[in-house]
């Protein structure tokens, strides 16, 4: 798994050359699956971003902190854009996955949408046609910003744990499997994870994400360092100290 600190910053590389570093990375608040990376063209397109599914990457470089994409720069340079200021509608969404003949991420499962090949035929995306021009453009509320849920405070049944300080990302499903959380207001000196899975609450207005954990299980959960590695055993110690089913074993 990638901190998302670790992948924003990063390079991104089409085919033929740079086009600039990853700014952002947009989740589905609701399946907590990364949609989006927001892209920053630099002095390549000055004052632009752009929006690429996670489906289009196809390589990563860790060490060289890169991201390769088998699209063109003339492909990206002529995609739909997204203003910095405004929400994502569903039909800027919907416009991007047309673009670029690929499979939008609302006709698959759970997950990171599916390539259909880039000449390939998309499928028709559903936009609600008829609903009122405003209503299409509208930004799409489940939407949010890694950069902008950071920092965030952590509420426990009984009371504040800590806040957001990264989210940990499954590349291979393009999914934040926990939340990475900084207890020092409270419990000095110790950082843990929280699945998003447990979760039963947010306020976006006041900034808070509330879980369905005690502050005593937060207390005695297995500690993360930066030297942790992030694998099978240590999610099994997560998971049976808390009490609930594992992502993977199919329980809801």
């Amino acid at each position: 798994m990638q901190r998302s600190s670790d992948i924003t910053g990063c390079q991104i590389h089409a085919a033929d050359g740079a086009i600039g570093t990853i700014e952002d990375l947009l989740f589905d608040d609701r399946q907590h699956v990364l949609r989006w990376v927001v892209v920053d063209t630099g002095t390549w397109l000055p004052g632009r971003q752009v929006l690429l599914p996670p489906s289009a990457f196809k390589t990563a470089d860790k060490s060289a902190r890169e991201y390769h994409t088998d699209l063109s720069r003339d492909q990206i340079k002529e995609a739909p854009g997204v203003e910095t200021d405004k929400p994502v509608s569903h039909q800027l969404e919907a416009d991007i996955f047309r673009y670029y003949s690929l499979s939008p991420y609302w006709y698959g499962a759970v997950g990171a949408p599916l390539p259909i090949g880039l000449n390939a035929a998309a499928p028709p995306v559903d936009v609600d046609e008829t609903a009122p021009p405003k209503d299409r453009m509208e930004g799409d509320p489940n939407l949010r910003s890694v950069n902008e849920v950071t920092g965030y405070y952590v509420e426990a049944t009984d009371g504040s744990i800590g806040h957001v300080e990264d989210f940990m990302v499954d590349e291979d499903a393009w999914a934040i499997r926990y939340f990475l959380v900084d207890t020092k207001n409270w419990w000095p000196g110790k950082m843990v994870l929280v699945s998003p899975d447990w979760l039963f609450d947010t306020s976006w207005t006041d900034q808070k994400v509330f879980v369905d954990v005690t502050r005593d299980k937060v207390k005695e959960a297995p500690e993360f360092k930066t030297s942790t590695t992030i694998d099978r055993d240590y999610e099994e110690q997560i998971y049976a100290h808390y009490g609930f089913h594992p992502y993977w074993s199919g329980w809801a």
